[in-house]
């Protein structure tokens, strides 16, 4: 196994029970045909802590896996839990939007089967100093690549109001978001905002007694800062191009989308691809004007009831799938 990534020890762990995957038997259907020869490739685009890969290797005995992530952490725990498969995985240390260059890196000239799972994962968010949670104090952090970037506490610490408002209303679709950018303003005046406790103590403040009863105030502010701060967005609206570029004819993909904002993305890179260019009017759609891709599903799938009760972080989940018809012209 290769593994592109360097690090101190992980900390110590039931990996099994630390990560629940979203969608497992589901990914496993949608995948499994462009899967089951020897030798297909299969890029677990956003690896995290490996249980879906893991489920992928036991599943197709001849699979290659080539993992991707930001997140050292992530990526040493997902080694230990996939070094029994040994030269069949390679993992590497990457943002997802060079999974193209992953792929050619490692010689590989196509990827069989990709999938996303987006967000913020279970490692993230149960490892309180990472500081994605806002239900533990810990520093205010957030990168998911902690070898480098701007931390949440340095953008609290430097943006302007309208900046952060900005951001609050695009990211977190925060109602509130310029009555929350006044108040942190105000706050790091007096003292730097480094620390969730002392942000959420700062958003229970300035949030009125009849919105605190609608859902936690901190819960969209946090969302908006961990995806400003890894630059999440812009980054999923080039990888999932890139993504369906290296797919051959019959190559699938899987996305797991965790709010709105994902989700639109990835259903409109899925549109396009999944159209026809044929001109308006054109009596007989010439084969160089049919679609690239088919969606596998329609719109988006939610989970079933019975795995939301089990599993409560794929309550949110939205599924999209497609599959590679033809080469592009």
């Amino acid at each position: 196994m290769g593994i592109r990534a360097e690090g101190s020890s992980p900390p110590i762990m039931n990996l099994h029970e630390i990560h629940t995957p979203v969608m497992l038997e589901r990914c496993i259907e949608l995948l499994a045909p462009a899967l089951q020869r020897d030798g297909a490739v299969f890029v677990d685009a956003t690896l995290g802590m490996g249980g879906h890969s893991e489920a992928f290797l036991e599943r197709f005995p001849g699979l290659r896996l080539v993992g991707l992530d930001r997140d050292t952490d992530a990526l040493r725990i997902a080694g230990e839990r996939l070094a029994r498969f040994g030269d069949r995985v390679t993992l590497v240390h990457t943002v997802y939007d060079g999974i193209a260059d992953a792929l050619a890196s490692e010689g590989f000239p196509a990827a069989d089967g990709i999938l996303f799972d987006l967000g913020v994962s279970s490692l993230q968010l149960d490892v309180a100093d990472r500081g994605f949670a806002y239900a533990q104090d810990a520093p205010l952090d957030m990168r998911m690549d902690q070898s480098a970037g701007t931390t949440a506490a340095d953008i609290l610490a430097t943006y302007g109001e309208g900046d952060l408002r900005r951001i609050f209303e695009r990211y977190g679709e925060e109602k509130l978001a310029g009555r929350y950018a006044r108040a942190i303003i105000a706050a790091r005046a007096q003292a730097p905002i480094e620390r969730s406790g002392r942000l959420v103590e700062i958003l229970q403040a300035a949030t009125p007694a009849a919105a605190q009863r609608t859902g936690h105030p901190a819960k969209r502010v946090f969302q908006a800062l961990r995806i400003e701060v890894n630059r999440e967005l812009s980054v999923l609206e080039r990888a999932i191009p890139a993504a369906l570029g290296i797919l051959p004819v019959g190559g699938r993909i899987v996305v797991l989308s965790y709010q709105s904002l994902e989700d639109r993305l990835v259903k409109r890179a899925f549109a396009e691809a999944s159209a026809s260019t044929a001109p308006r009017g054109l009596p007989v759609e010439l084969p160089e004007h049919a679609p690239r891709f088919r969606l596998l599903v329609k719109g988006a799938e939610l989970a079933t009831d019975e795995e939301r009760a089990v599993n409560p972080r794929a309550t949110p989940v939205r599924l999209r799938a497609a599959e590679r018809m033809r080469e592009d012209a």
